[in-house]
């Protein structure tokens, strides 16, 4: 006959365990279903209060088993009470390890950590001992729980974490906002001072109690401070993405953007796009009349991204312009752009420039190169081959260079094509470059066609090569067709492949 009563200790306990299996279930459900919180942050919430869960659920099936007879009923306890005292460990594991996540202890966060695995591992490995050996409890013939003449060894691996965790909050206290400070002092304070408590008594668990209550405080606390951060963030990168927004609709601007660029010019006809890898990028091209017979054209790539590379882009291109305005030749424009941006140039950036002017009375093309890549070169009637034009050094790099300038004698349907690194260099998914090759092969499926749709061909075969990629470099082209009808002959200072 089972002899079970139930004392007023034990309605109080169970009574504490419902409500605080119902709060830690309903924080759960909660953090589940935040859209505020990280899934990080709501991953280790959703782990704490688990845990949490199975350290009361486990102590409640101990409460309601003990006292049942019966050789299986004595193996579920020992496995129950060992889940109840190894989780309780786990959460002191897992609070330890948010203290030093915004502890961030710098050089001794190894230490930390290697005493905070230290101290589980002792505890699982004692609980283990315990289930053969009465070390911290037993169960007696009637299957009731006894503490064991060493049971003040089973809190020993939460005084060792709680006692580092005070460390960290006084060392760094500045890493922890005042409110989170009291939260995590009172998540160590309360469990500390209840198991000391409960060393003496424990016929009402105040550990659960103190547990539980300190847990929902702290998470409360971190959670808000959190979500703030969140709403924070999100109103700031809202404000960046109106304020990006803003630098790429004036960075368009400033690029010419109208096509046909000169309707009424019959002698030539261009095309020019750019299409950033970022918001904004350091890529640009930029044509412009000089005199109603010289057309000068540029493409260039600053070494840097996003909104610095797009200011350097800029007032490298403001520069470029005005100096071409002069009637300077191509070199002479390089030279003095480059002392013009070396004088003043702290962020240590540079620009890789290709610069050409356009005779169109004669179809004599003068152009100079610092650094960037070789363009590709149509005779009428032929294909793009790759010229291999002579390179300076580039644009920022170095003070006082001198830059050689060489010419191509354009016939009526000559074609030019000048583009930026990230045409070459696009990435496939397998981290292979789409290449020179494969970019002349583009401009060869029509090099009758237009320029505009010459630089669609190109782009479309980049996209089909890339695919869903990722795009890491801007991607800029640019393409002009000689129309002229002086009949010359085609000289050339430099190289075709």
């Amino acid at each position: 006959m089972i002899n079970f009563t139930v004392s007023i200790g034990n309605m109080i306990n169970i009574i504490i365990i419902a409500v605080g299996l119902g709060i830690c279930g309903m924080i759960v459900m909660q953090v589940s279903s935040g859209t505020r919180l990280r899934k990080e942050v709501s991953r280790y919430f959703q782990l704490f209060f688990g845990t949490v869960m199975l350290y009361i659920g486990s102590h409640l099936l101990r409460q309601l088993m003990e006292g049942f007879p019966g050789t299986g009923i004595h193996v579920a306890l020992q496995v129950v009470t060992f889940l109840e005292f190894v989780s309780s460990a786990i959460m002191a594991w897992l609070f330890s390890q948010l203290t030093l996540y915004i502890a961030d202890p710098d050089r001794h966060r190894k230490l930390y950590s290697q005493l905070f695995q230290a101290a589980i591992v002792f505890h699982i490995v004692l609980m283990l001992v315990t289930q053969f050996v009465p070390l911290c409890f037993y169960f007696d013939d009637g299957n009731i729980y006894h503490r064991a003449p060493g049971y003040l060894l089973s809190n020993l691996a939460h005084v060792i974490m709680l006692g580092l965790d005070a460390s960290l909050l006084v060392r760094r206290k500045d890493k922890f906002k005042r409110q989170t400070r009291i939260a995590f002092w009172n998540y160590i304070i309360a469990p500390f001072a209840a198991i000391i408590i409960q060393a003496f008594f424990h016929d009402v668990q105040i550990i659960i109690l103190a547990t539980i209550g300190a847990a929902v405080y702290m998470s409360g606390v971190i959670m808000q401070d959190l979500v703030q951060k969140y709403e924070q963030q999100q109103a700031e990168a809202t404000r960046i993405g109106a304020e990006l927004s803003l630098a790429t609709n004036i960075q368009t601007s400033m690029l010419p953007h109208i096509f046909p660029a000169f309707p009424m010019r019959r002698e030539f006809d261009i095309y020019a796009s750019m299409d950033p890898a970022k918001e904004v990028g350091g890529d640009f091209y930029d044509y412009f009349l000089i005199d109603d017979d010289h057309l000068g054209m540029v493409i260039a790539d600053v070494s840097g991204k996003g909104v610095p590379g797009a200011l350097f882009m800029m007032a490298s291109k403001i520069i470029l312009q005005s100096v071409a305005m002069m009637g300077n030749s191509p070199a002479e424009i390089l030279k003095r752009t480059n002392d013009a941006i070396c004088s003043n140039n702290e962020a240590e950036m540079f620009v890789t420039v290709w610069m050409g002017i356009l005779e169109l009375s004669t179809g004599r093309l003068t152009a100079a190169n610092a650094g960037h890549e070789f363009p590709a070169f149509r005779q009428p009637g032929g294909v793009f081959e790759l010229y291999k034009d002579k390179h300076g050094f580039v644009i920022g790099g170095m003070e006082d260079v001198k830059y050689r300038e060489y010419e191509i004698r354009m016939e009526p349907g000559s074609k030019l094509f000048v583009y930026t690194d990230g045409v070459v260099e696009a990435t496939s998914a397998g981290k292979e470059l789409f290449g020179t090759e494969r970019m002349i092969e583009a401009l060869n499926v029509d090099p009758d066609a237009s320029p505009q749709e010459i630089l669609r061909n190109v782009r479309a075969s980049v996209d089909g090569f890339v695919k869903d990629a990722e795009q890491f470099d801007d991607l800029t082209m640019l393409c002009v067709e000689y129309r002229g009808g002086a009949n010359v002959s085609s000289v050339s200072s430099g190289k075709r492949e």
